[in-house]
């Protein structure tokens, strides 16, 4: 399945990987090792923790090496007739304004205006244009967006 990301999230996802790959895997090991020398293993919490970091830090790196692997770069999209990976655009829903990007999931941060492609949001404005008006259902409940620019 492809990831869908920015040039600079691969290259942070890369970087993760590295991380991970040799500091975090030595320090686990370090934390191991340590744990061992303090006798018997079927109760010592401090090697049971060690190796469920070991476990989840394999598992990230797992993840990480399938996601850059099937990395498909997405370019920032400057204006364009409609809302694509990549684009940024602003809209209006009850009287405020907000600025989005439109990422890929592995680089989605809401907070920060980032949605991903595949959230009920992003899937709502792929492909539409400035001007129109976007209803959005989440949870919470729904929201009316009008589509102000495609930067």
């Amino acid at each position: 399945m492809p990831t869908y990301i920015s040039a600079e999230g691969l290259e942070q996802l890369k970087q993760e990987y590295e991380d991970r790959r040799t500091r975090v895997r030595t320090e686990i090991a370090e934390k191991i090792s340590a744990a061992k020398e303090l006798g018997d293993l079927s109760e010592n919490f401090e090697y049971q923790e060690a190796k469920e970091q070991q476990a989840q830090n394999e598992m990230r790196l797992v993840d990480l090496e399938a996601m850059i692997k099937d990395a498909v770069l997405v370019e920032q999209q400057k204006g364009g007739a409609s809302i694509t990976l990549g684009s940024r655009f602003t809209v209006e829903a009850d009287g405020k304004k907000r600025s989005f990007e439109m990422v890929g999931s592995s680089e989605a941060d809401p907070l920060n205006g980032k949605i991903s492609n595949e959230s009920p949001i992003g899937m709502a404005f792929i492909g539409r244009a400035e001007g129109e008006k976007v209803e959005v259902t989440v949870p919470s409940g729904t929201t009316v967006y009008k589509i102000l620019r495609l930067e």
